[in-house]
């Protein structure tokens, strides 16, 4: 049998996180329920321990009552991009991620072949090439009023957790999410909170650890009705390149 604390660390877990008896142990292979664990009756087998381990950071030596330390990973938790795509001469390119593959998005981080089917462009001013960009179409409208439902934000890539800044906002890919969203660091906390523009929606805390990626907010773009299509957005996105480069080789002449 273990002993208490190990089940008081488990079960305050599992409730922690928001699952039912029933959800957590399918999630962690424990059987049909974890309520013979959390009462002492079944001991805590290797292949739950090393599934703590792998989808929540849960560190084995905090469990069993040996260490403080919850999670194995600590605030500065890796979010560099997983994936980025280049063009012929190796430039990297900004992918634009829509609603409906951001749906998508953070089941297939990691597959390169999976990012080919989403449009990419190439934006020809010195500020975007010394770092990754990515487009994200904004859903939903909790961050109104600075951002509507439909419209498309830039962001740059951020490379670690403690680089966020309260005042700035963020594209945050969670494991089944991509949310667009302010990022708030309580002291004395190893949480994230989330906070939303729309104040119809609460703050909600989130674990270092179900963050996958994250991008700061750099400016926002806004289509005409016929971008709908992939064809019409980049036809906008090439029309107002070409605007650009025309301003900018303008004021070199001048």
């Amino acid at each position: 049998m273990e002993n208490e604390l190990t089940l008081k660390r488990f079960t305050d877990l599992r409730r922690e996180l928001g699952h039912t008896q029933v959800e957590f142990a399918k999630m962690i292979g424990a059987g049909n329920t974890t309520a013979d664990i959390e009462r002492g009756r079944t001991k805590l087998s290797g292949k739950v321990v090393s599934e703590l381990l792998k989808q929540f950071k849960i560190n084995p030596l905090w469990l069993f009552g040996e260490s403080e330390n919850k999670y194995l990973e600590t605030s500065n938790t890796s979010v560099i991009p997983k994936v980025v795509t280049v063009d012929s001469d190796d430039r990297e390119n900004m992918v634009l991620v829509n609603a409906k593959a951001a749906a998508g998005y953070p089941q297939n981080i990691q597959d390169t072949s999976w990012y080919r089917q989403l449009p990419a462009f190439d934006l020809p001013i010195p500020e975007f090439r010394n770092a990754t960009y990515r487009g994200f179409q904004v859903e939903g409208d909790s961050m109104l009023p600075n951002l509507k439902p439909g419209e498309w934000v830039l962001a740059k890539a951020v490379e670690h957790i403690d680089d966020v800044s309260s005042n700035k906002m963020y594209v945050v890919v969670l494991q089944d999410a991509v949310l667009v969203k302010k990022i708030e660091r309580r002291p004395n906390s190893n949480n994230i909170t989330l906070v939303s523009l729309n104040e119809t929606y609460p703050p909600y805390e989130i674990k270092p650890f179900q963050i996958q990626e994250i991008w700061q907010v750099s400016s926002r773009i806004t289509f005409g009705e016929d971008a709908s299509t992939e064809k019409g957005l980049l036809k906008q996105l090439q029309e107002s390149m070409e605007e650009l480069k025309g301003q900018l080789q303008h004021v070199k002449k001048v």
